[in-house]
């Protein structure tokens, strides 16, 4: 059900929620060129579930426009409200030239965060090991560094991940209090959280 990434696709956006009669859906955009990336004519990839009908195939957009500054789509084959309803959730990928450059801000390929090392407070702490893709939020998995094998997943979110510094190799986390700090106490210690507040009563 992932995306692979040696396929080198870009997502572009999600099918939020039927609109109207006639098959169209509301768009949330991954892209900051929504007119230039669903012009009619443009083929999609599908992220479904297995259990869809949809799943492993393409769709071809019809139609695009703004309805009440919502962007919203008409695409080949869906004729009505029933069949935008069965691909409410479906996220759209596009296939990428690997040698072009991302032209969105916040956009990167799988391949390219992949091994990146994570900094926090200027200190590496992991690099990244993989990528999940979920209809929410896209997840990052980090091996932790210090010699011990264990995966913490990270949100791709701008509040987690401010910056993300290509050309030197590393991306920046500001993760929530926590976060890595839990995956290594866990397990080491698991008695010593400071519960020493609730002995009387």
């Amino acid at each position: 059900m992932s995306v692979n990434p040696a396929r080198t696709q870009l997502r572009v956006g999600r099918l939020v929620k039927a609109h109207g009669l006639k098959g169209a859906l509301k768009l949330e955009l991954y892209t900051d060129d929504p007119d230039g990336r669903f012009v009619p004519g443009a083929v999609f990839t599908l992220q479904v579930p297995e259990s869809s009908p949809w799943h492993g195939k393409t769709v071809t957009v019809r139609e695009f426009k703004w309805m009440n500054s919502h962007p919203v789509v008409f695409l080949d084959g869906v004729e009505d409200r029933d069949g935008a309803e069965s691909l409410v959730r479906a996220i759209l990928w596009i296939d990428q030239d690997p040698t072009a450059p991302v032209v969105e801000d916040d956009a990167w390929y799988d391949h390219q965060l992949v091994g990146l090392d994570v900094v926090r407070d200027g200190e590496v702490v992991g690099r990244v090991a993989r990528v999940d893709h979920f209809p929410a939020q896209d997840l990052l998995g980090v091996q932790l560094t210090g010699g011990e094998d264990r995966e913490v997943l990270v949100p791709f979110v701008k509040a987690i991940v401010p910056e993300v510094d290509m050309a030197a190799g590393r991306l920046v986390v500001t993760p929530p209090a926590g976060l890595f700090e839990d995956l290594t106490a866990e397990d080491d210690s698991p008695a010593e959280s400071g519960d020493e507040g609730t002995a009387g009563s």
